[in-house]
């Protein structure tokens, strides 16, 4: 934090107006952190998907060649999705048919505590918050997303399921900050990929690497860099 930043939080002016957040993997509990209890309700022998993206890079070559960019997202998550159904002797298996499968019955249960806090804290501290993914809908599905009580928290989403337009396009960043009608310099984003973060830091945001290693330690870095404090584990109704 430079000087001037310094200064403004000593007197308690907010250097943000706006937290805007990927979806899955950030909000959401990733399937990478989830494999054994996946593989539990799959009826998958134990170590059965030996992927884990990011948590292992070195175990997942076809996430690396998605971080290299040879691939999107979406295209991983197809082939993944795919895989997965053969091994269960489905044809034609969809991420929405996977995430479907894995995720039960609660929708709210996927939602990582520490995202909740950090939404409420920022929320509190008058900030407006918004979500851009790349495909939320596509892969989550709309009877999902109406039982997602965080949602109603949320101010803005710019879904590329609708848009077409996948991050890291500007584009994407730029309707969601249009949306909020927050400009670039006041607002941070936060994302599991490095491409990302990157394309977020081009449009002028300010932008945090979400770290799968440490959720935990990922969103206390959020709160830290918009200058709040979120209610401790445990304080949200």
């Amino acid at each position: 934090m430079n000087a001037p930043e310094a200064r403004a939080h000593r007197v308690g002016e907010r250097l943000f107006d706006a937290l805007l957040l990927d979806f899955g993997s950030v909000i959401t509990i990733s399937a990478f952190e989830r494999q054994r209890e996946i593989e539990t309700i799959l009826g998958l022998a134990p170590g059965t998907l030996g992927w884990l993206g990011p948590v292992d890079p070195d175990t997942d070559p076809l996430w690396r060649s998605m971080t290299a960019g040879a691939i999107s997202e979406r295209d991983y998550w197809a082939q993944r999705a795919a895989e997965v159904g053969r091994m269960l002797g489905h044809d034609a298996w969809t991420p929405l048919d996977f995430f479907k499968a894995i995720r039960g019955d609660d929708p709210n249960r996927a939602v990582r505590e520490c995202a909740r806090r950090t939404i409420a804290a920022a929320r509190a501290a008058g900030l407006r918050v918004g979500i851009v993914s790349n495909e939320l809908e596509l892969f989550w599905g709309r009877p999902f997303m109406d039982r997602l009580e965080l949602l109603r928290e949320i101010d803005v989403l710019v879904d590329a399921t609708h848009t077409g337009v996948l991050k890291p396009d500007p584009r994407a960043y730029r309707a969601a900050l249009e949306a909020l009608g927050v400009p670039a310099a006041r607002a941070v984003f936060v994302d599991d990929q490095p491409r990302n973060v990157e394309g977020a830091r081009a449009v002028g945001m300010d932008a945090i690497f979400f770290d799968l290693a440490d959720p935990e330690g990922s969103f206390a870095r959020v709160r830290a860099r918009l200058g709040i404090d979120g209610p401790a584990p445990g304080e949200l109704s």
